[in-house]
């Protein structure tokens, strides 16, 4: 099983860029627990940087328990369940987050 910072480091390996045409957006993932931390993914132009740390302005915010992310990259958890139990939190632009899930191979 991967590590939350495993996950966020090979996220840019698993991009579809052909799906992120017209994308402009920056996505902080904020996941708390053990070996959680703050990741920001710059997706602009068909491409898709990863970096540790907070942005100064995300387009969106996505909140987790890290246990719940992993849960989440592993396929045990869908986005929108997680979003409608109460286990993944948004705060901003909503819309990207429905688009995420086709822009990176699970």
């Amino acid at each position: 099983m991967a590590t939350v910072k495993e996950t966020f480091e090979g996220m840019g390996a698993k991009f579809r860029p052909d799906k992120a045409q017209g994308v402009n957006a920056v996505i902080q993932y904020d996941i708390a627990g053990d070996h959680g931390g703050t990741w920001h993914a710059v997706i602009k132009d068909g491409t898709c940087t990863v970096k540790s740390g907070g942005a100064p302005s995300p387009s969106l915010t996505i909140n987790m328990a890290a246990e719940d992310w992993l849960d989440m990259i592993e396929g045990k958890l869908s986005g929108q369940m997680g979003f409608m139990s109460g286990k993944l939190k948004l705060k901003g632009g909503g819309g990207v987050f429905f688009e995420i899930g086709s822009m990176f191979q699970v």
